[in-house]
């Protein structure tokens, strides 16, 4: 019997995570999902979070929101496709929060990670794939574009976010796979279509 396996793309803004998540859940045939945003409810606290509007949200207040938007997701999108069988693809996970609002906005990452892991339970990804660029290559492909509340944020923040996603990988090898995302988008997908094929058999 197949049982189905909770992918995540992460990285720092311009990383190509939301299009690689989507040509790798075609690839595998695998539920595309995000967060934030990932539901209904979801989208309206997403609305909040990256609205440039929004100018006296806490950080803590934002780390609640996305944990919010996590438990909606994990409940309604993710644990009902798992036990379906279907393997899920998610742009974004659990790993975001701990590097936007800990790393990036300074909360103490183990307090994050605790409210987290009541937000999610066991519910946590099977491999997680980052997509990691130099800062040069991540701002150059971020030009031009309307930018919500995180983009628009500054470079030093952006720098403690990627180093954050980097720490992470490094602490936990069994669970995540670095990517070189300064590659061309073809050579990306290869890369990620094969860590996937070589970690989980897919």
């Amino acid at each position: 019997m197949s049982t189905g396996r909770y992918i995540a793309l992460e990285g720092a803004e311009g990383c190509g995570k939301s299009t690689h998540a989507s040509r790798l859940a075609t690839a595998i045939d695998a539920v595309l999902t995000r967060e934030t945003g990932g539901t209904a409810i979801g989208q309206r606290i997403r609305s909040i979070l990256h609205d440039t509007t929004v100018a006296n949200l806490s950080h803590r207040a934002e780390a609640l929101l996305t944990a919010a938007d996590r438990a909606q997701h994990i409940d309604e999108v993710v644990r009902p496709a798992l036990a379906a069988e279907r393997h899920v693809v998610s742009d974004r996970s659990v790993y975001s929060t701990l590097a936007y609002q800990g790393y990036g906005r300074g909360l103490k990452v183990d307090e994050v990670r605790r409210i987290n892991r009541w937000a999610v339970g066991t519910c946590w990804p099977d491999l997680v794939l980052l997509i990691d660029a130099a800062p040069e290559v991540l701002e150059r492909r971020m030009r031009g574009r309307q930018l919500d509340r995180f983009e628009q944020e500054g470079d030093q923040f952006h720098r403690r976010v990627r180093a954050g996603f980097r720490k992470m990988a490094a602490a936990e090898p069994e669970r995540w796979v670095v990517i070189d995302g300064g590659q061309p988008l073809d050579e990306v997908a290869t890369a990620i279509r094969s860590a996937v094929r070589d970690r989980l058999g897919i």
